[in-house]
């Protein structure tokens, strides 16, 4: 195991000599074996269960699925599920009060293995309710849609705060997390879109909807065998009580966000993706449409997303292999002009421009979901990278959850803006005549956002962002011996 290093460095590795085809097998498998050697391995399997399975495969199924269940069983106009679809996002708003409870609230001296069993329980009774419950009004879905939402977004708060406090420990290892993080959710996607296609086919979407009970299964078991150190009477000593630990906390966090290097990334991010409006929903019932659009199948839309989650892997390893070490703003704003400008493939594909020049639909329609797929995640990884670089030892996770949860009121303010877009130009079931000026006003804003680029901090991911004594604010404010995950050693020159 590497000694303790007086400055954190990047993360490095010991050139050997290989043959590529060798160096494409062995390559993934050494990182792993790295990342497994420096951290817990019951850590990393949490991130493989939360981020592959549970985020990948169960919100790739969840997204096509519940696009058919709201079109096809309930019947609801494209402008009405966008704005359903930003209702059970909400949970996902609310990382901050999760984050709290796991921070400040042991259940029976336990940190984080009780707040993955209960993110267990409640998705697998509302995935249960809405896939048995039969014909059940559409009030009545959508609260056990945001009850799946709910358990995503816990068992997700629970395991960032354990990446947070890496990231902060390990600071060479920062952008590997992300990485893997980033690997896992598209590698889940990819397999979920695969075959989402055809379990709506030959299930239904409500009978496909009984297949998102498996991951809330999963993570009930992963919170009896994570590794999670029981807590002290001491700890509770030391807090003088819950309530005092949450005044302190929330006292940490004002203390943060008040300094420039934290809240203005964090209104850049609020409002890069305020404006990136979308307008999902009409593209997918356009897709569909066998007048207007190109009529899709039920099959061909996943394998669509599955293109998708292809591009966003290759996003992820261009990422990792060839950018990580440029600095914030320098990589987001490139990355979000090259997003911008591919959105001008979703306006050529819904003008039909692409017959024009002779590009089928189904080889346009990859073209255009892999180019935006890897620009988005290029855009989306320096970004996440950042906010690990912003959470202060101590309250990591109730910090890393603020982040997020601002990131994700961007996304609502999204999701509700482009339904409100398609509603206001009449986007429907079945008139789409203004759907490609939608996208027009997307892709503008889009371009807005580049203005707003100076927010982000002009440094590297392996510099300190925050002052010195913010971090030692926090370290004289909590018990540094309660560990709840088994981290790891506190070394920076990470080596394989």
């Amino acid at each position: 195991m590497s000694t303790q290093q007086d400055s954190p460095t990047p993360t490095t590795t010991t050139k050997k000599t290989k043959t590529p085809f060798l160096s494409i097998l062995t390559e993934p498998i050494e990182w792993l074996s790295m990342l497994s050697h420096h951290l817990n391995p019951s850590f990393i399997a949490g991130i493989f269960l939360i981020y592959g399975i549970g985020q990948g495969f169960t919100g790739s199924l969840f997204k096509l699925v519940s696009d058919y269940y709201w079109k096809d069983i309930q019947k609801i106009q494209p402008s009405t599920v966008q704005l359903y679809v930003g209702i059970y996002f909400i949970p996902w708003i609310l990382k901050p009060i999760w984050g709290i409870l796991t921070d400040a609230f042991p259940i029976l001296g336990y940190q984080r293995r009780p707040y993955f069993v209960i993110a267990g329980v409640i998705g697998m009774v509302s995935a249960s309710i809405v896939a048995l419950g039969g014909n059940i009004a559409a009030a009545a879905a959508l609260m056990c849609f945001v009850g799946v939402s709910a358990s995503l977004a816990i068992a997700d708060v629970t395991i960032d705060a354990c990446i947070a406090r890496n990231s902060i420990e390990v600071p060479g290892l920062a952008p590997d997390l992300q990485s893997l993080c980033g690997f896992c959710s598209s590698s889940g996607a990819l397999l979920g879109f695969l075959v989402s296609g055809f379990f709506v086919h030959h299930l239904g979407p409500q009978g496909s909807l009984g297949l998102m009970a498996v991951f809330p299964a999963l993570t009930i078991v992963l919170g009896f065998v994570i590794y999670d150190k029981k807590t002290t009477g001491l700890h509770n000593e030391k807090k003088e009580g819950a309530m005092e630990s949450i005044g302190m906390t929330i006292r940490s966090m004002y203390k943060t966000i008040k300094y420039p290097q934290a809240w203005k990334p964090s209104l850049y991010m609020l409002l890069s993706l305020s404006l990136n409006v979308t307008t999902h929903e009409g593209h997918f019932y356009w897709y569909t449409d066998a007048k207007a659009g190109p009529a899709f199948s039920q099959e061909f839309v996943g394998v669509i997303y599955a293109i998708g989650a292809v591009a966003s892997i290759l996003g992820v390893i261009i990422y990792h292999k060839y950018l990580k070490s440029y600095t914030f703003r320098n990589l987001v704003f490139y990355a979000q002009l090259l997003y911008a400008t591919s959105g001008v493939l979703d306006l050529i594909f819904v003008l039909r421009w692409n017959l024009k020049i002779g590009i089928p639909d189904y080889i346009f329609v990859v073209i255009e979901e892999t180019t935006v797929r890897i620009t988005g995640k290029l855009r989306w990884m320096p970004m996440m990278v950042l906010s690990t670089k912003l959470c202060p030892i101590g309250i990591e996770g109730t910090f890393f959850a603020l982040l997020m949860c601002i990131d994700s009121i961007g996304v609502l303010l999204s999701k509700w803006g482009g339904g409100l877009l398609l509603r206001f130009l009449h986007v429907t079931r079945s008139d789409f005549s203004k759907l490609w000026l939608a996208v027009l006003i997307r892709d503008i804003l889009r371009f807005v956002t580049l203005v707003l680029v100076f927010l982000v901090p002009n440094v590297g991911p392996y510099e300190g962002l925050l002052p010195s004594d913010v971090c030692e604010m926090n370290k004289s404010d909590v018990n540094v011996d309660e560990e709840t995950l088994e981290l790891v050693p506190m070394n920076g020159n990470i080596e394989v």
